[in-house]
């Protein structure tokens, strides 16, 4: 039995590893990944086509600031979109050992939840503009049944940024204005999985037969007594909250290439994040009883024991974006594209370091590749009141099968969307918009966590967009 005792207390040590592995990624979205472009009601109709260019609208604060000196007097702007995102997991879950996990599909993992947005611009003189935008560019939410086969990947993943965004634009001439922002970010993550308490231990002991550490015989027999002890099904529930205050800017310019074509060019700058906050553990009563033993603790040394509430710090980066965006502007209609590159490849690995010295520190591999978002839509005018809107785009996923998490199943995207505006007065528009999201089959090729429980299989995600704004300006 000591060496049984000492097997365990190596567990205990490996799955601190284990689940702070598991719960570091605070992925959270219906651009690429967890981006959210949902800042408008009037560009959702046509797909953001001409979104930095177009100075239709408030949102261009936040799209591209120079845009700012097609607004007249001042604005104030509410849009509010409901995105509802469905996403369904079939396949098949083993441990390490290579036995099944028991467990469900995990139900529908998707939800509905509201985007606000929120505007404010005013022309100070006539060549200068500054306006205020309160924005969610980034946000996902996923959670899957509590007992599903994925458990130990995923179960609940709610992440969210929030941006205060200050603009100025200057018009330098008639026909080129520059814009600048300064941009403050809040971002909160709460993560929760599974813990596999019974299969870390056993391939600890697998680990130590390999490499020489126990004899055949002693493996197996140490194998048994603690699968005794730990049987499959041994689980507990790890939990992770953390926010953080963060700051970035943003650029952009406009030409007037003609008295009818704009094309505009806006670059935002990455955020860096260190999230603060705090782990909390759940474990039956088998596995209490480990961490009871004195032998464990003495093993484990003085100090906090692993599994318990406790502290920690993980740095996390918003990405870059650059779009290029035209537009063209006639009496009865107005066409634009919009072409925007997000850096996503600044995520390469996110590492978690915890203030319980017996909870090591950890760092997982995602490697993302940068993705684009291309659309082409465009509005007409029937009457002096009313607009129709339409248009198409392509969002390119920044994840692959091989290391696709289930907490964020996303792959490349096609959309359709449809809108409608209204000018009740000449001071009070309305606007709404729709989009529906056809999604690629998110493969996932045999993602591990930290304990090296297998997922395979595939995600059917498709999602909805409703937008409505309200414009005031005087």
């Amino acid at each position: 039995m000591q060496k049984l005792t000492h097997t365990r207390s190596l567990a205990v040590a490996a799955l601190s590893l284990a689940i702070a592995g598991a719960l570091v990624a605070p992925q959270a979205a219906h651009a690429s990944a967890f981006q959210l472009k949902e800042n408008s009601a009037a560009a959702l109709g046509r797909a953001f086509a001409g979104s930095a260019a177009a100075g239709d609208d408030a949102s261009v604060i936040v799209n591209n600031p120079a845009a700012m000196s097609l607004l007249k007097g001042t604005t104030f702007q509410a849009d509010v979109t409901g995105i509802n995102f469905s996403t369904k997991f079939h396949g098949t879950a083993t441990d390490a050992q290579g036995r099944p996990i028991s467990g469900g599909n995990g139900g529908d993992a998707g939800t509905t939840i509201p985007v606000p947005a929120f505007y404010v611009a005013t022309q100070v003189s006539d060549r200068w503009h500054i306006g205020l935008g309160l924005t969610a560019p980034f946000g996902f939410k996923t959670e899957y049944d509590s007992d599903w086969k994925g458990r130990y990947n995923a179960i609940k993943s709610d992440f969210k940024s929030y941006d205060a965004t200050l603009s100025a634009s200057f018009d330098v001439t008639d026909d080129f204005a520059l814009g600048a922002s300064f941009i403050a970010q809040k971002t909160t993550a709460e993560l929760t999985s599974a813990i596999n308490y019974n299969t870390v231990g056993l391939g600890l002991i697998q680990r130590a037969a390999a490499a020489g550490q126990l004899p055949p015989a002693t493996a197996r027999a140490l194998a048994a007594q603690y699968a005794a002890v730990v049987p499959p099904g041994s689980d507990g529930v790890a939990k992770i909250k953390g926010d953080d205050w963060a700051y970035g800017w943003q650029i952009g310019g406009l030409w007037k290439l003609t008295q009818n074509d704009r094309i505009a060019l806006n670059y935002r700058s990455k955020i860096s994040h260190k999230l603060e906050g705090t782990g909390n553990f759940t474990m039956p009563s088998n596995v209490t009883a480990v961490l009871s033993n004195p032998a464990v603790g003495a093993l484990l040394g003085s100090g906090q024991p692993p599994f318990t509430h406790t502290n920690g710090t993980a740095d996390f980066t918003t990405p870059s974006v650059a779009t290029a965006s035209f537009w063209h502007q006639d009496v009865k209609f107005g066409l634009g594209f919009d072409l925007s590159w997000t850096k996503w490849n600044e995520f390469k690995d996110l590492t978690v370091n915890y203030s319980n010295p017996n909870q090591p520190s950890t760092s997982e591999d995602y490697s993302w590749r940068n993705s684009y978002f291309l659309s082409a839509g465009g509005e007409y005018y029937p009457t002096d009141k009313l607009t129709l809107r339409a248009g198409v785009a392509v969002d390119t996923t920044p994840t692959y099968d091989d290391t696709r998490s289930p907490r964020v199943p996303d792959s490349t995207r096609k959309w359709l969307a449809f809108g409608i505006g209204y000018k009740a007065t000449e001071r009070f528009e309305v606007n709404a918009g729709y989009a529906h999201i056809f999604v690629n089959k998110a493969h996932i090729a045999g993602v591990t966590n930290a304990t090296n429980d297998r997922l395979v299989g595939q995600n059917d995600d498709k999602g909805n967009l409703l937008s409505v704004s309200a414009k005031y300006q005087f």
